[in-house]
């Protein structure tokens, strides 16, 4: 099975969501709607980057890499460009 990483971007705020599935479409479409507690604030997001793994450790490695200061502050870096 192949997970995805991503990155959403609040639309309302600009904040930052980073989070792994096995269906991106279908997540995507779930911040979107409001159902994910976490996110359900700042709707609506698009979708600013995507990464497929081959396996959920993979992808979870990356998550939680984004989502420490050196990882936030390259992403911050990327979406100044």
């Amino acid at each position: 099975m192949i997970f995805y990483l991503y990155i959403l971007q609040s639309l309302k705020d600009n904040n930052i969501y980073i989070g792994i599935t096995s269906n991106l479409e279908e997540r995507l479409k779930r911040h979107n709607a409001g159902y994910e507690r976490a996110t359900k604030g700042r709707i609506p997001f698009k979708l600013i980057h995507s990464e497929s793994f081959a396996n959920r450790i993979e992808a979870r490695n990356k998550e939680k890499y984004l989502k420490s200061g050196f990882g936030r502050e390259m992403i911050r870096k990327l979406l100044l460009q």
